[in-house]
């Protein structure tokens, strides 16, 4: 008999699961159901900013290959929930009172927004605790966001932030991590009235530095977008239409300011969607607690995958059961735990679990047109604090506001383990690839700000470009790989995309992949 897997969720990482797993339903080794709460195929959410700001088409953002996986026998439950899950002996029931049996159960759940507790949303807000809801009710709170205000996290958030933007509409963004500022700077591009509200003195406060976020919001100033730190948020201020209909009109701050809009976008990150797994029963602390196999704590027949898994070790709880850590909120290492967790359950042996590759720090790019912003690892080190003699990080900072640019490396006996560029592309890839390596940085740091001098005369210690150089990092796509996928078929972004899956996760990569196929050309 074909061993029966449940996948709960049909997002990015839950598709890359399924085609995982298409070898072993086609075999009939595994009999493969999806359920998942929206009606449409997948797309991909971290271009949804790309397409509320019209820079992509609909198309672009689809995923997955859905009539493939259904051929193959893979079966779908598309505009269904579920509610609750039987442990014992083993089933799922959704929304509309389906009970699913299952041997395997594989949650990949997600995150929804994180909605702020303001004055006139106060019911907005869905309580972690609550009760699995039917798919209409997934994100609601006991009410639903007031008129005028999204959280852009599905097709249907992105479809306002769409028609605002093309309307030329005033917008306000609360948030300003790497997806606000993002959203933020390609929605004045295209006409849009943005102001980013922040209670931080500088923006992107978790990957960057104070120092470097300043440089950024300058150069987010001087690109259009208002930007108001030290906002903190304390209510929306409504207008109301000729029916009587309230709509959001400004956000007050705690100072007195109210920052006017037509559209309030919040930004103000995710959590993870637990109350399924709660409710079961399963351990669960900021996401759905699983070893490094994606494997529950608590049922070794139930994984969790992506956003709602927390990744740790039992050992690491503390006496009052807090566990450390938590989702990545990254696609890249999601779509590596649903590679991993395929490729376990397609086993025609027992399932037993390889040691998973420690995931490597994240290198974080922002995305948007003339501002070069690029981080990786921890950046917060005190320059000052470093004793001479001592085994210490080090830091060094170079700084000319005035030209926005900026750059803080810290370093561990010569080894790059944080940085921060802004405003210095060459640096920062250079960078990058030394941060990705492992190397050593050369004695004189100074010298790597010549890469960006307009007589650039350093020659690079490592080829950004090299075979093993990593292009794409959400799905770990060397340039190597990408020059034997031109190679084998058509030399264009979309051929590449296709045949290496570099370019279809955060898009930040697709500048760097089309330079290497311009070079390639050139070469040729």
């Amino acid at each position: 008999m074909p061993e029966r897997v449940v996948l709960v969720g049909y997002g990015p990482v839950g598709a890359r699961f399924v085609e995982g797993m298409l070898p072993a339903v086609r075999d009939g080794r595994v009999d493969l159901t999806v359920v998942g709460a929206e009606t449409h195929d997948v797309y991909n959410r971290v271009l949804l900013a790309e397409y509320a700001v019209r820079r992509l088409d609909r198309d672009a953002l689809d995923m997955g290959d859905r009539r493939a996986a259904e051929e193959a026998g893979v079966r779908f439950h598309l505009g269904s929930a579920v509610v609750g899950i039987d442990r014992h002996p083993g089933a799922v029931r959704l929304h509309d009172g389906i009970r699913m049996p299952y041997d395997r159960l594989v949650l990949a759940t997600g995150a929804r927004a994180n909605v702020p507790t303001l004055a006139g949303m106060e019911r907005s807000r869905r309580d972690r605790a609550a009760r699995p809801a039917p798919p209409e009710a997934l994100d609601l709170g006991a009410a639903p966001l007031p008129r005028g205000v999204v959280a852009l996290r599905d097709l249907a958030d992105a479809e306002q932030v769409r028609a605002a933007v093309t309307a030329g509409r005033r917008i306000v963004v609360l948030g300003a991590g790497v997806l606000g500022m993002e959203l933020a700077l390609a929605a004045a591009e295209a006409g849009a009235e943005v102001t980013v509200a922040y209670h931080s003195a500088a923006p992107m406060n978790r990957t960057l530095d104070e120092n470097g976020g300043r440089v950024l919001a300058a150069a987010a100033s001087a690109a259009g977008v208002t930007m108001a730190h030290h906002a903190r948020a304390e209510s929306i201020v409504h207008r109301y239409d000729d029916h009587g209909q309230a709509w959001f009109d400004g956000l007050a701050c705690a100072d007195g300011r109210v920052l006017a809009g037509d559209l309030l976008v919040l930004s103000c990150g995710v959590g993870a969607r637990t109350e399924l797994a709660f409710h079961a029963g399963l351990a669960t602390s900021t996401g759905i607690l699983v070893d490094v196999a994606s494997r529950s704590w608590s049922d070794e027949r139930v994984y969790a995958i992506g956003d709602c898994a927390h990744v740790a070790d039992r050992a690491n709880a503390d006496a009052h059961g807090h566990v450390p850590g938590g989702p990545s909120g990254l696609v890249g290492p999601g779509w590596r735990q649903a590679d991993r967790l395929a490729a376990l359950l397609s086993s025609e042996t027992a399932p037993t679990a390889a040691p998973a590759p420690a995931e490597r720090p994240a290198v974080v790019m922002l995305k948007a047109e003339g501002i070069d912003v690029v981080a990786g690892g921890a950046v917060d080190a005190d320059p000052f604090t470093h004793t001479p003699g001592c085994h210490g990080p080090q830091v060094t900072i170079w700084a000319d506001p005035a030209r926005g640019a900026y750059v803080k490396l810290i370093t561990v006996e010569g080894v790059l383990t944080g940085f921060v560029a802004v405003g210095m592309p060459r640096t920062g890839a250079e960078l990058t690839l030394l941060f990705e390596r492992g190397s050593e940085l050369p004695a004189d740091r100074s010298s790597l700000l010549r890469l960006d001098a307009d007589d650039a005369g350093m020659a690079v210690s490592a080829d950004p470009f090299a075979a093993d150089a990593t292009v794409c990092w959400c799905n770990g796509v060397s340039a190597g790989a990408i020059r034997d996928a031109a190679a084998a078929g058509e030399p264009t972004v979309a051929c590449v995309k296709a045949s290496t899956r570099a370019g279809t996760g955060c898009g930040g990569c697709v500048g760097r992949i089309t330079e290497l196929l311009a070079r390639e050309t050139v070469t040729v």
